[in-house]
């Protein structure tokens, strides 16, 4: 299996840092946050992975020819002339996944210890289209799944707004996106959407026809490494 990771956005909450290096490159303890994600992954046997470049992608691409991959084989998706979001990432990626059958994606400001084995094995096991890692916490925008566990919509608490527009919400459950899914590579073919845009609206889609289930990990450790105060946090949490 191989997996994608993110690492093209422009990371502006986590500045001064990204004025100067990709937000990928942030260090905790000595390992930047893709380093790390890197390793991650391998823990689960996974050593070909495709990593998006965009914002210092020059950085990128050097560290991980310095490093030689952490000891994994990384492929370059350069999106260096226009950011295209993960959505959009993706899609310009999916002929490096040609042949496989599923696909794991992940943030590379996200860090956890989520265990991945389990998240796959219940993606083979339900058939999902999709399985997104979503937790119970606090957070202004939420997926919405029905008492099976699938997808049904997504709402921001703070303005109101819900996805798709009129969705009945009563019985329905929220969870806050981990930035992790596992994907049939099936899916790439059903992206309708083009340019820039988000893995999210992806999944608002295609979540009234197509199998897309949630793994809730809540109680594993996850960290947004968004912004500096972060930074501290992680290297209070992951050796």
């Amino acid at each position: 299996m191989k997996a994608m990771i993110f690492a093209a956005g422009l990371g502006t909450r986590l500045k001064p840092w990204t004025d100067h290096h990709p937000k990928a490159l942030a260090m905790v303890n000595g390992k930047s946050l893709l380093q790390r994600n890197i390793l991650y992954l391998q823990e689960y046997g996974i050593t070909e992975v495709v990593v998006n470049v965009h914002h210092f992608a020059d950085q990128i691409i050097d560290a991980v020819k310095r490093n030689q991959g952490w000891g994994s084989s990384i492929i370059i998706s350069d999106e260096t002339d226009a950011v295209l979001e993960t959505g959009g990432g993706l899609k310009k990626a999916a002929p490096l996944f040609a042949g496989e059958e599923n696909m794991v994606i992940l943030n590379a400001d996200i860090l956890t210890n989520l265990q991945l084995d389990q998240m796959i094995l219940q993606h083979r096991q339900t058939n999902a289209l999709a399985t997104l890692a979503v937790s119970q916490r606090e957070s202004s925008r939420y997926f919405l799944f029905g008492s099976d566990s699938q997808l049904k919509g997504w709402t921001n608490v703070n303005t109101g707004e819900v996805k798709p527009e009129g969705l009945n919400t009563a019985g329905l459950f929220n969870r806050a996106f981990s930035g992790l899914h596992v994907i049939q590579t099936a899916l790439l073919q059903k992206i309708s959407r083009e340019g820039k845009f988000s893995m999210v609206d992806v999944y608002l889609d295609l979540c009234a026809t197509e199998a897309i289930y949630a793994f809730d990990h809540t109680g594993a450790l996850l960290l947004d490494v968004g912004k500096p105060e972060s930074l501290v946090k992680a290297a209070s949490l992951f050796d």
